[in-house]
């Protein structure tokens, strides 16, 4: 089963410990920087593999990795109720949300919780720095992704989800790293030893949406602390 250009296949993180797919993905790459994941090996020489997971190591990493992301909470790191509106925008977009989870190999929940720091689930957001839409893409962002109108929910979703995908794969799951990269550009990560970047809006950006992310939990999930927060 293959689920597009951008990416695809059946590897969603875990929760507790509890892996939600237990399929093998494989992730092919081809000569136009296209990306794909997929559950069955890709015939033909236009498709060059660049990683082979099987089922058991992908629940393993994904719950090696949840084990790690531990955080005291206090009350300031609590993560506020939905109001009813933005539960409403957010009702807007769950399948969505979930058809591009499933597309890109992510969490449905970590895409939430970007999505609601990025945007609160506006679709005609636009930041002072011109990043736009429910994920803030930056319009060279956009273009790489091949994404025509980020002011399109199913086009920004779909391109943010698969930038998302790829910064996990670029620093190895690492999900704090990650988010630093969506927010500065994984060059900012990688040019601070791929450690987050020392800008405040960066580390306060990685609290919130792990703090959303946490808000988005089914079961207890501890999260690690970002540095700077103290």
């Amino acid at each position: 089963m293959l689920f597009g250009a951008f990416g695809g296949g059946v590897w969603l993180l875990c929760w507790g410990g509890v892996p939600i797919a237990m399929a093998d993905v494989y992730k092919y790459a081809d000569a136009h920087g296209n990306v794909y994941f997929t559950d069955v090996p890709l015939k033909g020489g236009q498709y060059r593999l660049q990683w082979h997971r099987e089922s058991g190591q992908l629940a393993e990493e994904n719950r090696s990795r949840f084990s790690q992301l531990q955080i005291e909470r206090s009350p300031r790191g609590e993560s506020k109720p939905l109001s009813r509106s933005l539960r409403t925008r957010r009702a807007r977009y769950e399948a969505l949300v979930s058809a591009n989870a499933r597309r890109h190999g992510l969490s449905p929940a970590l895409l939430h919780a970007v999505i609601r720091a990025e945007s609160a689930y506006d679709p005609r957001a636009v930041s002072s720095a011109g990043a736009q839409g429910l994920m803030q893409l930056m319009p060279a962002t956009a273009a790489r992704y091949g994404v025509a109108d980020s002011f399109d929910p199913a086009d920004n979703v779909s391109g943010g989800a698969a930038y998302l995908r790829d910064l996990l794969d670029l620093f190895d799951n690492d999900l704090r790293l990650a988010l630093a990269g969506y927010n500065a550009g994984e060059g900012a990560v990688l040019k601070h030893g791929r450690k987050i970047p020392p800008y405040a809006e960066t580390q306060a950006y990685v609290r919130k949406v792990l703090q959303y992310l946490w808000a988005e939990r089914p079961v207890h999930v501890t999260i690690s602390s970002v540095p700077g927060e103290d």
